[in-house]
């Protein structure tokens, strides 16, 4: 088994990284300055046609798209290693439900605000109401989560998973892009510092 993972620090591919860590399987790191756009070389386009991070090899597959990535090395890895629910099982259904949505929903939301605020969007371009509107779609999904939290330890149930890797990532860095008081959602402000604490997230972060 043969794992080739391509990255550049404080990415899109972080939480990818943490999922390595977590899982403990061999890999080799590759990193990718891509300010210097070392990820559209030709050799890597081959891999990867959008020129982006993460890109993960497995086995001499390669594989684009963070979800995608995290749920093969979940169900690869991670039902041995109790880091994902057996497959057909409700804390499966489940893990799979909130991994899309930290992506779909709050990665979304998100970056609709940060393209009508940010500096390094143009700013002829930002609008105030959508960015507004914005904001109270991040606070309803924060509330969701939070309620979720409130009735489950984790994501998928009793078990922290890939999926609570993923959705912790998506929000910290959802939380450097929008202003958000984490006293309003406590069960959420608990989960979030605790993923925080674990040694794969302090090893990803320091990754250089």
């Amino acid at each position: 088994m043969s794992i080739t993972f391509y990255y550049a620090p404080q990415s899109n591919a972080t939480r990818v990284h943490v999922s390595l860590e977590e899982l403990g399987v061999p890999y080799e790191k590759v990193k990718l300055d891509i300010r210097a756009g070392e990820q559209r070389k030709p050799e890597l386009l081959a891999l990867n046609p959008n020129g982006k991070v993460p890109t993960l090899v497995i086995d001499g597959t390669p594989m684009f798209e963070s979800v995608a990535i995290q749920i093969a090395l979940g169900e690869r890895f991670g039902v041995e290693k109790g880091l994902w629910p057996a497959l057909g099982s409700p804390e499966h259904l489940k893990a799979l439900t909130w991994l899309i949505w930290g992506q779909v929903s709050l990665g979304a939301a998100v970056i609709q605000y940060m393209q009508n605020t940010a500096s390094f969007y143009p700013k002829e371009l930002h609008h105030a109401g959508q960015a507004e509107a914005a904001q109270k779609e991040v606070t309803k999904l924060l509330a969701i989560l939070d309620a979720h939290l409130g009735a489950n330890a984790f994501l998928a149930g009793d078990r922290f998973t890939l999926a609570d890797v993923d959705v912790a990532s998506v929000l910290g860095w959802a939380l450097q892009m929008i202003q958000v008081d984490l006293a309003v959602y406590p069960k959420l402000g608990a989960w979030l510092a605790s993923a925080g604490q674990r040694p794969s997230m302090a090893t990803a972060m320091a990754s250089t």
